[in-house]
């Protein structure tokens, strides 16, 4: 099976702010990056489209897919969980939390890296049993990182310095 796992677009967010699973806007610039994203997928004869409920994947995913019934919302692909530090700044958050276990350590009210790639990793071995030749999956960076764990392509130490592009096709295979 091959899986292609796309994030979304570029986020309308001002530079430094920590979205995660807040539903923000997308740039201006959507359907000029999104027709990138359409004609990178063009030549994939997929069999199932996955996506995040989040409207940024939501988007994406309507925008791409013509089939728009066929596509398959999972709240297991939503980006981390932010919980107390959704739409703050970065430099106005105390990270003494994840100074001490990034990795096993949940945000206050959030989640642990963790959790998230538990859940990831959960949908992916589902969808080992299934009979799909090609499935694309829209989605955010954060998941991007957690099947780049899952793949065994990085060590899960790694999964935030490998940073996936906003409207990138990433391409797994089982």
């Amino acid at each position: 099976m091959n899986i292609y796992f796309i994030r979304h677009t570029a986020v309308d967010v001002p530079k430094g702010v920590c979205y995660g699973q807040s539903d923000v806007p997308l740039k201006p610039t959507f359907e000029v990056e999104a027709e990138i994203v359409k004609k990178g997928l063009s030549t994939i004869p997929f069999d199932k489209v996955y996506a995040s409920p989040l409207t940024r994947c939501k988007r994406l995913a309507h925008y791409c897919i013509d089939a728009k019934d066929e596509i398959t919302f999972d709240d297991r692909l939503k980006e981390l969980d932010f919980g107390d530090w959704e739409m703050k700044e970065w430099g106005e958050i105390d990270f003494k939390v994840w100074e001490e276990d990034w990795i096993g350590k949940a945000v206050p009210n959030g989640e642990s890296f963790k959790l998230m790639l538990a859940r990831v990793s959960e949908f992916i071995d589902e969808l080992r049993e299934k009979p799909y030749e090609n499935v694309i999956i829209f989605t955010h960076g954060g998941v991007c990182s957690c099947a780049n764990v899952y793949f065994e392509h990085i060590k899960i130490e790694e999964a935030f310095e490998l940073k996936t592009e906003y409207g990138q096709i990433i391409h797994h295979r089982f």
